[in-house]
């Protein structure tokens, strides 16, 4: 286990600390740890244990992430720990987020030059992602500020649930993330995340004024599944930017949550009403879904997907291969 001090915390009376990493801010006592188990009170200092460890590593298809407009076609280093600041009980990854799985420490300097070594593989970068890539702070800034020194891109996928201090310091070495909106209701992050929309959202606002963004949202049959609350998502996500790509996500059982899997109709509904206000929405989770990336301008298709394939012909010098339209929307 490797223990760094936290950044982002107060020692209090009692050899009590309060975390400020995420809008928790777990107040702790000495021999206990924060919500996300990876942040540790000993001797009355906030420790976090997860430094360097690495539960997962592997060079993924950018397009898993999923992001679609950032640099497709290229692959990623993509690594992760353990831990996670919020409960959802439908968790994908609840293996590394809510257990303690077997790691293996790297330290920055291991895994920047593990990264440089991949561009030969069409590597553009390091993905923090697999569980909560926030709570890795301590880890994700050094490393971050090395790859942006040897020309790498650094990639987020997160849940959006940290505070405002951390995130403003962290954004200027951060290309790209992808944050997964878990609803567009308070109540569903309360119930089933114990945690909020109002600061996520807040997360998505300050990050998409400043790098790419796209935004993750599993749909849940009735549970967040109502084509009222789509449309507000992807009606706020249109006063940002109707740009902004919205991958639409069938759920599937998983961990605490035994629900069956979203009906296609469901997806299909939700797909055409977010099309309303974006330009540009995908599906996963479903095999088969055509999710290619088309001309704003003349209908061109720019890019042709098929799983994580894809075929990038119809952008030709950051132009539409048809009309000659600039594409300013996809980052190449």
């Amino acid at each position: 286990m490797s223990q760094v001090e936290a950044l982002y915390y107060e020692k209090l009376n009692n050899q009590q600390v309060q975390c400020y990493l995420c809008p928790h801010q777990c107040r702790i006592k000495e021999g206990h740890k924060g919500i996300c188990r990876v942040r540790l009170n000993q001797g009355g200092m906030l420790f976090t244990v997860n430094y360097g460890e690495i539960s997962s590593l592997a060079l993924d298809p950018i397009e898993k992430k999923p992001l679609y407009h950032f640099y497709p076609g290229s692959m990623i280093l993509s690594a992760g720990t353990f831990g996670c600041n919020l409960a959802c009980s439908f968790c994908q990854n609840y293996s590394i987020a809510h257990e303690k799985p077997q790691t293996t420490y790297m330290s920055p300097e291991q895994l920047v030059k593990l990264a440089v070594e991949t561009r030969e593989e069409g590597s553009v970068g390091v993905a923090f992602t697999y569980n909560e890539p926030s709570i890795w702070y301590e880890y994700i800034y050094p490393t971050a500020e090395q790859l942006k020194d040897n020309g790498l891109k650094t990639v987020l996928v997160t849940n959006g649930f940290i505070s405002s201090a951390p995130l403003k310091k962290l954004i200027p070495l951060i290309d790209a993330m992808n944050i997964d909106v878990k609803a567009f209701n308070n109540y569903f992050y309360h119930r089933h995340c114990k945690a909020a929309l109002d600061e996520v959202k807040a997360t998505v606002e300050e990050a998409r004024s400043q790098l790419h963004v796209e935004i993750t949202n599993l749909v849940i049959p009735e549970e967040n599944d109502n084509i009222s609350e789509i449309k507000a998502l992807a009606e706020w996500l249109a006063s940002l930017d109707n740009t902004i790509p919205l991958h639409l996500s069938r759920y599937y059982p998983a961990y605490k949550m035994h629900r069956p899997p979203t009906p296609v109709e469901t997806m299909q509904q939700a797909y055409n009403t977010a099309r309303e206000y974006l330009k540009f929405v995908y599906m996963g989770n479903l095999p088969g879904e055509e999710n290619d990336t088309v001309c704003q301008q003349c209908g061109q298709v720019l890019i042709k997907r098929q799983g994580y394939q894809i075929n990038a012909s119809g952008i030709q010098n950051h132009r539409c291969a048809g009309c000659g339209a600039e594409i300013s929307y996809i980052e190449m």
